[in-house]
């Protein structure tokens, strides 16, 4: 047995000079695709090399377990690439920010084959949907729309009805897809009917409100709300690609750019110390913006990837959600989510940091108190989907640009 690990130990020291050797080769393979312009993804090449590959193996029986590795690696590669040819801090190649993005849909979102169905709502700049479905046209690729009525109230089952008879209706298949065209809302629906259609099909993402840009269009999340719960019945569906038009911020209202800003204080506060600091000391909004969102997406899309399903560290984003998803919901519309959100933070933020993100939740003309009972309160809560029994996770901040997780039971929360 000792001399067979010892074995082990030799080929294991090999593999990892071999393994250092084929990630040189890899970069420099990254360097010439950056200088040409070529995508990091070459299905060709790869089916070539799952063939040849496994053609070689003289023991048949290692073939899966071989396949298995030799995927691993190649996506290990790939992901070598893409940080080499975009750099650490960058978004990648599947979430785009560029003003004017929409006139280019057809391009940057790189669609392909297949049918769209563009899903959107009556709130929504009616231009927006037009000028994607436009270009997409102009590319050959057909296109249909589907409009909800506008608010979250629409997030429900019969929305979810109406999109799903829409694919139906018009016979879209496995290869087909669906953009959505909007808010927090938009994307939520049209994610989750995406993900349930024939099992899953392609879903891109357009999102048109700060508070959609800024946080739901990476996540993955879908769900449509029911029962008076929010985003109670859903599932995990990444979007192919996100393109973010920052100019579709200009007929934003006041109200709802606060909403947004909202997120951008949560994942401040929890995160990143800077942006909080940038938000603190900002006198142009319009002129930041683009630097909020740049490092609201590079957050949440490091904790996204680190935590793809929420089993672990991917619950910091949910700080201010636990007793804000409630406030909303008790609200029955008089409170935006991140009004609510904003709300639900201070809850659970103690000391300096509390002082310090009230003042810039006022500073944003965001709520810091309502006047809805705790009992209501509670009551939402012990539903949240978060609650296991009668305890539930919440996230704490005591220092600006941390965190900490504590587990609680629901009935010594202070509400």
């Amino acid at each position: 047995m000792k001399d067979l690990r010892s074995k082990i130990d030799e080929i294991d020291s090999a593999m990892e000079r071999l393994f250092e050797e084929r990630m040189s080769v890899v970069e420099r393979i990254a360097m010439e695709k950056k200088a040409a312009g070529r995508a990091v993804e070459d299905a060709a090449r790869e089916k070539e090399m799952m063939d040849r590959r496994c053609s070689a193996l003289g023991d048949k029986r290692l073939e899966g377990y071989y396949t298995s590795f030799l995927r691993s690696a190649i996506e290990v590669s790939k992901q070598y690439q893409t940080d080499i040819i975009y750099g650490p801090d960058s978004l990648g190649k599947d979430i785009l920010v560029e003003n004017g993005s929409l006139f280019k849909a057809a391009e940057l979102l790189a669609v392909g084959s297949g049918k769209v169905l563009i899903v959107t709502d009556s709130g929504v700049p009616e231009e927006y949907s037009r000028t994607v479905a436009r270009s997409l046209s102009d590319a050959g690729i057909k296109t249909s729309f589907c409009t909800i009525d506008q608010g979250e109230a629409n997030k429900s089952l019969e929305s979810y009805r109406k999109v799903m008879e829409s694919l139906v209706e018009g016979r879209f298949t496995r290869t087909d897809a669906v953009v959505a065209v909007g808010g927090g809302v938009v994307g939520d629906l049209a994610g989750f009917v995406a993900a349930t259609f024939m099992r899953g099909i392609r879903f891109f993402n357009i999102p048109t409100t700060l508070l959609s840009q800024i946080d739901s269009s990476i996540g993955g999340k879908t769900a449509i709300d029911f029962c008076g719960v929010k985003n109670i019945v859903g599932a995990f569906h990444f979007p192919t690609r996100v393109l973010i038009d920052p100019d579709t911020l200009t007929t934003l209202p006041g109200r709802q750019l606060s909403n947004g800003l909202a997120e951008a204080i949560k994942m401040a506060a929890t995160g990143d110390a800077e942006l909080f600091s940038i938000l603190e000391i900002s006198t142009d909004l319009k002129n930041d913006l683009p630097e909020i969102i740049r490092r609201c997406l590079l957050f949440k899309k490091g904790v996204v990837e680190a935590d793809p399903k929420e089993s672990g560290l991917r619950r910091v984003l949910n700080f201010g959600h636990t007793v804000g998803h409630a406030i909303e919901a008790c609200g029955e519309g008089k409170y935006l989510h991140g009004e609510a959100v904003a709300m639900g933070m201070l809850y659970f933020a103690e000391g300096e940091a509390r002082q310090r993100i009230e003042t810039l939740l006022s500073k944003y003309s965001l709520p810091v108190g309502h006047d809805i009972p705790a009992a209501r309160l509670a009551e939402f809560i012990t539903h949240d989907k978060k609650a296991s029994g009668n305890e539930i996770t919440v996230v704490k901040v005591s220092k600006i640009g941390s965190f900490r997780f504590e587990t609680i039971n629901i009935q010594d929360l202070r509400l």
